[in-house]
């Protein structure tokens, strides 16, 4: 492995494509691998001097924190994958959450169908409401508006339609993973961001992470959480990204994001027989799939070659967090842009072609 050449092609790499993409205003990228003793940590900006040690939103990325706080559960005999909803949640939440065809399913959504995005819920920040604003115009025209998880699911059900019945497609649903905290919630009797920081983040070492909106890290950086866009608007202090919650709200660094995926892949955070049964696949798009808070990047003719094969997350503002399992090759990072999640992919992508390139050589 020529460490050298690896180091400086990814910086030009990632340089160019920041400064290329006016869009872009900050970026992260971090490439570890133990098996060839690589660590890069790096942060590119249009102004100011950037740090790779700098906290961000790492938006829908927190699902798979979310799936294995639930994993852990599951290990203590606290819940099962295959249970019903309906065993954990309040009846004011259950009552026509799922509505199809005129058929009332709400008793009939498993936590593996809100884990798998198989439920066939509404998506309260994807899909188009029966009338008035999508959430997300809500949250950038009421940004100092907080809201509760109880209170996103309602308006979810009342301005959202239900797709399909449980277990029967993939439909993403932002909404199921609100319901995967409540429960997480009912079975610790804590919040969620206290669940978390005790189940995972402090366990990890990952004390610069933290639940946006709800919870501080147990040491802060000293540097303020890094910005993140929607269209000119910079979101990250709205009050209105409250509505993330469990399924995308977490705050955390790259060196933390590290130390999470690494406990995953060492089975240090769950059993390895817990995170098999985590790999319940249902389909994303051509060459993804999507497990429990998992997305599985696999080798597709054609559309996805074999040499990207990788799990993890991704966020709809960029971010990723990903392992490479034939490089042992850890990625993470953010563009910290809504809607460039593809762009994201891309960056990965790429890495992975240089990193495989210095490999040969």
């Amino acid at each position: 492995m020529d460490k050298a050449s690896l180091q400086e092609r990814t910086s030009r790499y990632f340089n160019r494509l920041v400064k290329n993409d006016l869009r872009i205003e900050n970026a992260f990228l971090m490439l570890h691998s133990d098996k060839y003793d690589i660590h890069i940590n790096m942060a590119e900006s249009r102004s100011g001097t950037p740090s790779p040690f700098q906290p961000y939103y790492v938006a829908s990325v927190g699902k798979l924190f979310t799936a294995v706080l639930i994993a852990i559960l599951s290990e203590h005999k606290l819940v099962s994958f295959d249970d019903y909803i309906v065993d954990y949640l309040d009846d004011e939440v259950i009552r026509r959450l799922h509505v199809y065809k005129g058929k009332d399913y709400s008793r009939e959504i498993k936590i593996k169908h809100l884990l798998n995005h198989t439920s066939g819920l509404q998506d309260y920040f994807s899909d188009k409401p029966k009338k008035g604003s999508r959430m997300l115009n809500i949250l950038l025209e009421e940004p100092s508006r907080r809201w509760t998880p109880a209170e996103v699911v309602r308006w979810s059900k009342e301005n959202l339609n239900s797709h399909f019945p449980p277990g029967k497609r993939f439909h993403y649903s932002d909404t199921g993973y609100h319901l995967l905290g409540l429960i997480v919630e009912k079975i610790t009797s804590r919040q969620f961001h206290e669940a978390l920081t005790v189940h995972i983040f402090r366990p990890l070492g990952m004390s610069h992470s933290n639940l946006l909106q709800y919870s501080e890290p147990d040491r802060k950086s000293g540097l303020p959480v890094s910005a993140c866009y929607v269209g000119d608007k910079n979101i990250i202090n709205y009050a209105s990204l409250s509505i993330d919650y469990a399924g995308g709200g977490i705050v955390s660094t790259s060196d933390d994001l590290l130390k999470f995926m690494s406990g995953l892949t060492h089975f240090s955070i769950i059993r390895r027989e817990t995170f098999d049964k985590m790999k319940d696949w249902a389909k994303l798009f051509p060459g993804v799939d999507y497990g429990y808070g998992v997305m599985n990047i696999r080798g597709t003719p054609i559309i996805m070659p074999r040499k990207y094969s990788s799990w993890g997350n991704a966020g709809s503002t960029g971010s990723f967090m990903f392992y490479h399992p034939r490089l042992d090759l850890y990625l993470m990072g953010s563009l910290n842009r809504y809607g460039y999640h593809r762009k994201a992919f891309r960056l990965m992508f790429k890495c992975i072609d240089i990193f495989s390139r210095c490999e040969r050589n």
